[in-house]
């Protein structure tokens, strides 16, 4: 099954996140795309998450400590 999710390319988003530039938004977008084939559902805050990975916002420790903590949901 095919899922998508909420891209606004004019707007900065994606669903409803806030990206500081287009750079950023489509390499976040790509790597959600990607990880969506494997079987993960984005959330909001699961985008932020990885928003904040992509600009060094926070740390490989960081994100690793979210995702087992399941922070994304």
């Amino acid at each position: 099954m095919f899922n998508t999710i909420e891209i606004d390319r004019n707007n900065l988003t994606i669903m409803g996140v806030k990206f500081s530039n287009l750079k950023t938004l489509e390499s976040t977008a790509n790597a959600i795309g990607s990880n969506m084939f494997e079987g993960f559902k984005p959330t909001p805050k699961g985008v932020e998450i990885i928003r904040d990975y992509m600009i060094g916002k926070i740390t490989l420790s960081d994100f690793i400590k979210f995702a087992k903590d399941k922070a994304y949901a």
